[in-house]
């Protein structure tokens, strides 16, 4: 999911997370079996670039190992978020824990050359970007790139992945059906969104709520609040708010598009017409400073990085990012296969660019 939907959180959300029965580490490796097994996973034989990282995206290499990854690099690096030598022993030890045999996983500091030469999957996650064009020029022809998110968001802003770079070479790369009854991330865009106004503050139940969605989420996101309580409207551009309704709550779910998804004439619409509406920011940037000028409320306070999105999955638990990473390292393994052997089962993990 989505641009993206997965990221390491800030160190002390990870303390908390672990903290959480949902993040008990006998339960997260519980999740991954059961995810590799669902997927029919089977990475044997090969080597997996992937990344080390901190709260629920700990999953990534030891799923790549319980699949059967002949090794598995994976990178990471301190950010604001967390130490690399704690990330680092965070996953070696729920490796351990899993029954990952010792010296299968490798956590690296850098994605240097002679790393890159040597996978045959490589994963856009978070420390492995940018797959930029020096970057893909390090790797093999036969190696596949797996994006850890549906096609049509690579049209959403990403600069992080050269499309052409990897045309160029000629190795293969496709987006995750995260739609797949295997995966099924969009499921919890809902829970994500209630997840939101509970945060904020805002009960769900009868509250209305106006969804302002230009991409696949709007449907998941109505049924989530729907089934929550929630009194729910939505459109693909701010038209339809202006038909004299005030709802409680503005939930913008718009594709990033490097500038403000709320233009300052909407804002000011707003400010006029529904002065009380609180925007919530789930998809889509937002300027915070325009915002406080008109004297409009919105959540949450701190803007997420740009193009990034204010809820992560795994605030509603790690299931969504072990399912979705399960997922990506599935596209990998169908990209491996010959086109004459893969079956009609595996191109349903596949969503094409």
């Amino acid at each position: 999911m989505t641009v993206p939907m997965h990221g390491p959180l800030p160190h002390d959300a990870e303390i908390s997370e672990r903290s959480l029965p949902g993040f008990d580490p006998q339960r997260m490796i519980r999740l991954v079996k059961k995810a590799v097994s669902d997927c029919e996973l089977d990475l044997s034989g090969y080597t997996v670039m992937t990344e080390a990282a901190s709260g629920a995206y700990v999953v990534t290499p030891i799923a790549a190992a319980l699949a059967g990854a002949k090794e598995v690099i994976a990178v990471t690096r301190t950010t604001r978020y967390g130490h690399a030598s704690d990330i680092e022993r965070h996953t070696l030890t729920l490796a351990a824990m899993a029954g990952v045999p010792p010296g299968t996983i490798s956590v690296v500091q850098s994605k240097d050359r002679r790393l890159l030469a040597s996978a045959d999957i490589v994963t856009n996650s978070g420390h492995v970007r940018p797959l930029d064009a020096e970057t893909i020029g390090c790797l093999k022809q036969s190696a596949v790139v797996p994006l850890m998110f549906e096609a049509w968001e690579i049209q959403a802003g990403r600069f992080d992945v050269d499309l052409a770079a990897l045309q160029a070479r000629g190795i293969a790369t496709a987006g995750t059906n995260e739609r797949h009854p295997n995966i099924d991330v969009f499921s919890y865009l809902g829970l994500m969104a209630v997840k939101s106004l509970l945060d904020a503050g805002i009960p769900p139940f009868k509250t209305r709520v106006a969804v302002l969605c230009d991409n696949p989420f709007s449907d998941y996101l109505r049924r989530g609040l729907e089934g929550a309580g929630a009194i729910v409207s939505s459109g693909p551009d701010f038209e339809f708010l202006r038909d004299g309704s005030q709802p409680d709550v503005l939930l913008v779910a718009q594709r990033p598009c490097w500038k403000p998804v709320v233009s300052a004439d909407d804002a000011l619409w707003l400010s006029r017409h529904a002065p009380h509406t609180v925007i919530m920011q789930f998809w889509g940037d937002l300027d915070r400073s325009m915002l406080d000028t008109l004297g409009l409320r919105y959540w949450p306070e701190i803007a997420p990085p740009s193009g990034h999105m204010a809820v992560l999955p795994s605030a509603v638990g790690p299931e969504p990012i072990i399912r979705l990473q399960v997922g990506g390292l599935k596209v990998g393994q169908v990209l491996l296969k010959p086109r004459e052997q893969r079956t009609a089962a595996d191109m349903e993990y596949i969503d094409a660019l």
